[in-house]
């Protein structure tokens, strides 16, 4: 048997966590996930804003346990001088991961880790390669195979 997702958003609650550092990206990148969600049928958007990225696996947490049938985590890192890009990249990415594990609601990575800004400008942009996009495509399939394992 092999059991897969659809795209069908409907009636789906989907959790949208946030970090408002380079929200210029960010923001690019939430805009991207919101419009797939509209795309596909999700009308159950809840989006919380948190700081930053290593905010974003007790807010993915919060959505699931808040009944959210899956979470996009979204977030923008930017590589500096020191060794905090890859702290933060690092274990906001566990974190997630935990997340998901331990609740059993899929959690999906949109947390960019880029070298510059141009390299997230254009993770971010209009259309399917937006990684907001592709989040919500990802969360939307897990969720919907998810679901259809537990209804057999």
């Amino acid at each position: 048997m092999t059991i897969e997702g659809s795209l069908n958003g409907d009636g789906l609650h989907l959790g949208i966590a946030v970090a408002s550092w380079n929200r210029t990206i960010t923001d690019r990148l939430l805009e991207g996930a919101r419009g797939r969600c509209k795309e596909l049928g999700v009308s159950d958007v809840t989006v919380l804003r948190v700081p930053g990225s290593l905010e974003l696996p007790v807010a993915a947490l919060t959505l699931a346990r808040a009944g959210c049938d899956a979470v996009v985590a979204i977030g923008t890192v930017v590589k500096g001088d020191t060794d905090h890009y890859d702290i933060v990249v690092r274990d906001s990415s566990t974190g997630l991961t935990r997340v998901a594990l331990d609740t059993g609601v899929p959690v999906t990575n949109a947390i960019l880790a880029v070298h510059n800004i141009k390299d997230a400008l254009e993770r971010a942009g209009e259309g399917p390669s937006n990684k907001g996009h592709e989040a919500v495509d990802a969360a939307v399939q897990t969720a919907n195979a998810i679901g259809k394992l537990k209804g057999i």
